[in-house]
């Protein structure tokens, strides 16, 4: 049976977060922000069919960033008691005093804060018991063992969770939310001959209904690491490459940091001369959506406190915006755009919530059918980003196509390019699911450098 124990309660970590900033002002801040959060998580492993480590982990961490005058500094603590609070926030504003003034830095102009919070699905109560993680994990595990080619499990394992938030500022900002996860998956090992290749599958989410079947992840895993048996060096040379969907995310993480408003203000970004112009091929979309029910990254205000929305960083193959905090924002001489992200007792960075690129028309399958000769590449080893000129390389492994079809795997491969030029050819696939924060359909570039033999 499903466990119950006492959610994370957001209106106390509210108190928490308010009398932080109280105490801030009395010893001696011209203003403040504090940012509480409490987690909780049981995750347990199995491996050959037996119990091999389960662990529960609770906590309760504070952040705390005061302001005297365009000095400001930061920390982060747990110890809350009475003379732990005190203690690190006279530490704080001391080394405020002796900060260096930021023109930029300051607390989120007040009539940008989010002043109704909107309610996003995100918390569903209950947790699972110590057997019932057991359970689940030795499923996944069977699955994945009955493919024929597995020998070992690396591990299967279950967990789930809950945990809270708040955020307070001397403003008037004082809001919190709570969510929960549950998640389980398997890494399993196939041998043939003295040789072994691993791989995975796995599922979460914030509300069980959400997951993937567990029989089916298990045998995905199982049916990964099988195929990838008996892999084969590549010739080296430019050809077309298809990129799983469970790859192709790093294409959006690079765009990520690219459009990062610190990153623009820096000068340290590939696209910082390419706002308003088009930077993907016409018909594509990249959506970042704070608001989305039961999303992994959702948001009812950013990490300042200000109003966020859905937005379309690429509209129609075009750059609309940079992701801008207020620090940001300020340098560049822009309004901020709500997607301020929160750091634990430092100041906030900007990025993405629940990112994605919208599918195209065409299937993977279609995808692979089209090329003679070219690569499905399926993991990703140690990428490689200019962030100043976009050259990207990194290390894969998947499949060798010929003539339309899947023909036998590759590993030790790299591919290479720079990324402006791998954006304007990207075509995304139709297989679009939400796993995860970043999503993606599989993609197709018509032509890379492909490192080998």
């Amino acid at each position: 049976m499903t466990q119950t124990f006492q959610a994370p309660d957001p209106a106390r970590l509210q108190d928490i977060a308010a009398d932080l900033v109280a105490r801030a002002l009395k010893a001696g801040a011209d203003s403040a922000e504090a940012s509480v959060a409490e987690s909780r998580e049981t995750e347990l492993s199995v491996r050959d069919g037996n119990l091999e480590d389960i662990g529960r982990s609770e906590s309760l961490d504070a952040g705390l960033r005061v302001f005297v005058g365009k000095r400001q500094a930061g920390v982060a603590f747990s110890d809350l008691s009475e003379k732990g609070r005190d203690f690190t926030i006279g530490r704080a504003v001391t080394m405020a005093k002796a900060a260096p003034e930021d023109p930029y830095s300051a607390l989120a102009d007040p009539e940008r804060l989010c002043k109704a919070p909107p309610e996003i699905e995100q918390f569903e109560a209950g947790e699972w018991s110590p057997e019932e993680l057991e359970e689940t994990a030795l499923a996944i595990e069977t699955a994945a063992r009955a493919v024929e080619g597995v020998t070992m499990t690396d591990a299967a394992f279950a967990s789930s969770g809950q945990g809270a938030a708040a955020y307070a500022t001397s403003t008037g900002f004082n809001a919190g939310w709570k969510k929960s996860v549950f998640g389980y998956g398997a890494s399993v090992i196939a041998g043939k001959d003295g040789a072994m290749e691993r791989d995975y599958a796995a599922t979460s989410a914030r509300r069980r209904a959400d997951l993937r079947d567990r029989i089916e992840v298990g045998r995905e895993a199982g049916e990964r690491a099988a195929r990838r048996m008996g892999p084969k060096k590549l010739p080296s040379g430019v050809m077309p490459v298809v990129f799983d969907r469970r790859v192709a995310t790093t294409f959006l993480g690079s765009l990520a940091g690219a459009v990062s408003g610190p990153a623009v203000a820096r000068g340290v970004s590939f696209l910082r001369d390419k706002l308003g112009e088009r930077v993907f091929a016409p018909g594509i979309t990249i959506i970042d959506d704070p608001h989305r029910a039961w999303g992994h990254a959702s948001a009812p205000f950013d990490g300042e406190g200000t109003v966020n929305q859905r937005s379309a960083i690429i509209e129609d193959g075009r750059l609309t915006t940079w992701f801008l905090n207020s620090a940001a924002a300020r340098q560049l001489d822009m309004a901020p755009t709500g997607h301020a992200r929160r750091s634990m007792g430092g100041s906030p960075g900007a990025g993405p919530t629940n990112f994605h690129m919208e599918a195209g028309e065409t299937s993977r399958e279609d995808l692979v059918g089209g090329i003679k000769d070219g690569v499905l590449i399926m993991e990703m080893f140690g990428p490689s980003l200019n962030s100043n000129t976009g050259d990207w390389s990194v290390g894969v492994s998947g499949y060798r196509i010929a003539n339309g079809v899947i023909d036998h795997p590759v590993s030790e491969i790299t591919v290479a390019g720079n990324l402006i030029d791998i954006y304007a050819r990207l075509i995304p696939g139709s297989d679009l699911e939400f796993r995860g924060s970043v999503n993606a359909p599989s993609v197709f570039v018509d032509a890379m450098s492909v490192g080998g033999l």
